[in-house]
This record gives structure tokens, sequence and C-alpha cells, in this order.
């Protein structure tokens, strides 16, 4: 049940074409083990590198794909409809290397940047705490200032490819000097790499879903960073941090919509073989209109974060939309997986078909990236700033 897309370029075409054909043959056939084993696909991603698919909505005079942020994302739908924990990598690593694209100095844009949206590093972004949860401001790990640098210490939490990365961006609290606007804004952004003495990765967490996708705290004991790791200017990390979750929260968006997607066409496919009552239960109309409104709310996800991101291409705010995608798109992913275990009945409930492991991947989509009760208060304060400043 292939998705039927509008691409703008015959370019976009053929990109989602290779995707589809790639996804295919080297994702599909390993997602269940792969997840089974609670093992890292690393060579994947490599794969996925070498195809220029790590890189793609970076520009191409830094190694990137050059493409419009409504294609990239269809090209993590595809490959979160084959395997949820690879797409969810890929939108990580475009999170962390936002911060170089678009705050880095020169140097680092012109001798860090290709390496990494080359595709053969792999990124996490460090932003969450144990404490703070969604409230990035409230962040304990700090950074000081050292003869030749800083030193950072702490620990940051829920780190997708935490221990496994190649690089991380990491936000830590710095001295403020009140130039920069005041408590809320002490917070700065590093580029740090696996090999700074004492950055080092806690035991892997025990997860409900996405097993295949390692989540692990990233310690910080005394860690001297280099002055030239600094991304953006000191103070300022915060608003870097949630300009780029804007992008992120897209990124999520087209994972949730792949993997229900998958649900979809696992519902409707068994809905069309098995049989009661002599005949295919797709042919009930209480298990008809189910499957409908599945149908309904993918394609109605996927509408919202294409609007979404043909909004951040041409350069306009995006950040309500990007809010709104994320909410529908997850929550659509919650009922439409758990609905694809109902049509399977007690054979939905077992590991012979994966619709229990598309239900326990999607619950943590409505988690992070913000919940979905942050994005609702972002929604909402957008919608109460838009009337204050057009009253009547």
């Amino acid at each position: 049940m292939p998705v039927d897309r509008e691409l703008p370029t015959p370019e976009a075409v053929d990109l989602l074409a290779l995707t589809r054909e790639l996804a295919d043959a080297e994702l599909a056939p390993k997602a269940a083990q792969y997840e089974r084993e609670e093992r890292f696909p690393r060579e994947v991603f490599r794969l996925l590198g070498d195809a220029g698919l790590l890189g793609l909505p970076f520009g191409e005079d830094v190694g990137g794909g050059g493409q419009p942020y409504e294609v990239y994302l269809q090209v993590v739908e595809e490959l979160a409809a084959r395997w949820a924990s690879v797409a969810l990598g890929i939108s990580v690593h475009t999170l962390a290397c936002l911060p170089i694209d678009r705050f880095g100095t020169p140097e680092q844009r012109r001798d860090v940047l290709p390496d990494l949206v080359g595709g053969q590093l792999l990124g996490a972004y460090c932003l969450s705490e144990a404490h703070a949860g969604s409230d990035p401001a409230a962040m304990r790990a700090s950074a000081k200032r050292g003869d030749d640098g800083w030193v950072a210490s702490g620990e940051k939490a829920w780190v997708t490819h935490g221990g496994q990365a190649d690089f991380y961006s990491t936000f830590l609290r710095t001295p403020d000097d009140g130039a920069a606007g005041g408590a809320r804004h002490g917070i700065s952004c590093f580029h740090l790499t696996p090999e700074l003495p004492g950055f080092s990765a806690a035991r892997p967490e025990e997860k409900m879903g996405l097993t295949g996708s390692t989540t692990a705290a990233m310690r910080l004991d005394d860690v001297p960073i280099p002055v030239d790791r600094l991304v953006g200017d000191p103070g300022h990390g915060l608003s870097i941090a949630l300009g780029a979750l804007d992008s992120g929260r897209l990124g999520v968006s087209a994972v949730a919509v792949g993997l229900a997607q998958a649900a979809l066409e696992l519902a409707v496919s068994y809905a069309t073989e098995r049989v009661a009552f002599g005949r295919p239960i797709i042919e009930h109309q209480g298990l008809t209109f189910l499957l409908a409104d599945m149908a309904a709310a993918v394609e109605s996800a996927r509408a919202t974060y294409l609007v979404a991101a043909r909004r951040k291409d041409a350069g306009k705010p995006f950040s309500r939309q990007a809010s709104i995608a994320k909410l529908v798109a997850t929550d659509a992913a919650m009922k439409v997986t758990t609905d694809a275990v109902q049509v399977l009945g007690g054979a939905g409930y077992t590991r012979d078909h994966p619709a229990e492991r598309y239900m326990r991947e999607a619950k943590v989509m409505q988690i992070f990236e913000g919940t979905n009760q942050i994005q609702r208060l972002v929604i909402g304060k957008s919608l109460a700033g838009e009337a204050v400043r057009t009253p009547g």
C-alpha cells in the first residue's frame, strides 16, 4: 500500500524511490531481530550515511544533500515504516548537527560540519536532565571557565545514541555575566566528542520500546572542553536548543507517521486474509470503520507535518505548527498502533506479528522532544500571544 506522495522535484522522486528500495532490502529484514536482541544497528547508519541519507537537509557546500525539509521528512517517514529506531536515529543526528550548522563559527562550519553531515559520524543531543524533564532551563550540569577553555561536570539524561555516538551537541549551564539576559539564559552549547577525559556513558536504559536505539545518561566528570568547542555565543544555548527542537519535533512527527503507516498496512493485510463467519473480516462493517479511522488519522497527521515543513522551507515561523504536528502525529501513532493490535485480536498480542512492537514504540513518541502536554502549552501560549498582538 505505497503512499501517494506529492514531491517538489524529479530529484526528490528518485530519492524517495532509492529510500524505499534501501529500506526494504536493508532495514525491514533486520528490524524485528535487532529490536528483540536490543542490538544497536551501527552498520545500518553507516550504510545510510554512504547513501547520503544522514545529511539531507544540510547544504551541499558542507557535504549535505541540499534537500528541503519537506523531502527530508518524507525520507524519514519511509524509513520509519520499516524500522522506527533507525528513523528516529536520523532525526536525532539531524538535531545534533543543527547547532553548528546554524550557529557555528566559520572555522567550525568549514572544518567540523562536513564530517558531521557526511554520514560516517553519528550524533547525539544532550539537553535533558533527570530532574528537569521538559524544563531545560532548570538544568544543573555546568561548565566553568578554565585555563584553556572550559571544565564540565554533571550528568545529562535520556541521550539517544548515548555511548554509541561520535559527537554530542551538549547544553551546559555557564556563568552568566548579566549580558545574556538573566538566569534562564546562562546556558551554552558545546560540541563534545567521546575521547574527552571524564566524558562517559552510564548503563543503557531498559526500555519498553525502541530497544534497538540505545538510550543512556552521559556523565561529565571534570571534562576539559577546548575553547573552540563552544558553539554560538556563551549564554545563548537555550535559544539554540529550543530553536533546534522545533525542527526535531518535525522529525519525530515523521517517524510517528511512518510507524502508524506500517501499523495500518499490517492491519489491512491481516483483515484481508483473516476469514470469520464465512468472509474476510475486512468486509465486516465494524472493522471497516475502524480501519477507515486509522487511515484518516495517518493521512491527517502526514498533512500536518508537511504543512509545518513547507512553512519552514519558505522561511516562515513554524514553531506552533511544529508543536501541532508533533502532538497530532504522535497521538495518531498511539491510537493507530493500538487499533492495529485490536484488528489482529489475539495474534496482535503475540510477537508473531509486529503489531505489539509498533504499539510499544509509539508510546514514547508522546513523551520525547517535549511531552504532548508541553506541546499543548506551547500551542496555547502562541494563540494567546497572537490574540494580544491583534486585539479586537
